[in-house]
């Protein structure tokens, strides 16, 4: 894992301490930012199930002012806090070690005055079957769409290829879809 592009292009990242933690390959992330451009750029980010970090610090890389990454896992959080500081970006990092589905209400993101550019939602794939977590995954979007992100803003949720995202439900709208593999990734914005 490494950072593609930006002030710390070619960047190597630590490894995801276990594999409860699946990083996006190099290949789906170029693609997702050749997409995305720099639209970002002096914007905060949110990097969402984080893991190490690879799509916040390619966000910090490429010029974001701000990411906030949430992470719960200790192990990966042990590997995010050491990929921030090797990289020397902890000043424009803040790690919220708490439970990603409240992410949308804790003040570090929902009481600040400056919006979401993008957010990364990369959940358990196992959360996104039918059911509470999935539930759970839905209303986070939702909240995040309706109270969290700058007028455009993109979520960005990654899923199976074989799981929908319910539009109506959530009240937002595709802005783009992205196939790699069993892999898609979603772009919604706030209808």
């Amino acid at each position: 894992m490494r950072i593609i592009s930006g002030t710390l292009s070619g960047r190597l990242l630590l490894p995801p301490p276990s594999d409860a933690t699946r990083p996006i390959t190099d290949r789906a992330k170029q693609s997702l930012f050749d997409a995305l451009r720099n639209c970002f750029e002096d914007g905060v980010v949110l990097d969402c199930f984080a893991g190490t970090g690879s799509m916040g610090l390619e966000c910090l890389s490429r010029g974001a002012k701000r990411v906030v990454f949430v992470e719960r896992d200790r192990g990966a959080l042990r590997v995010l806090k050491e990929n921030i500081t090797a990289l020397e970006v902890s000043a424009r990092a803040i790690v919220l070690p708490i439970d990603a589905y409240q992410s949308a209400a804790h003040p570090d993101i929902a009481a600040t005055p400056e919006k979401l550019t993008i957010a990364f939602v990369d959940p358990p794939y196992a959360h996104m079957a039918t059911g509470h977590l999935r539930h759970k995954i839905d209303r986070l979007v939702q909240q995040l769409a309706a109270t969290c992100m700058v007028d455009g803003g993109i979520i960005s949720l990654r899923h199976p290829l074989n799981i929908s995202v319910d539009l109506a439900a959530l009240a937002v709208k595709i802005v783009r879809e992205f196939k790699y593999g069993d892999m898609a990734i979603t772009w919604v914005a706030k209808a």
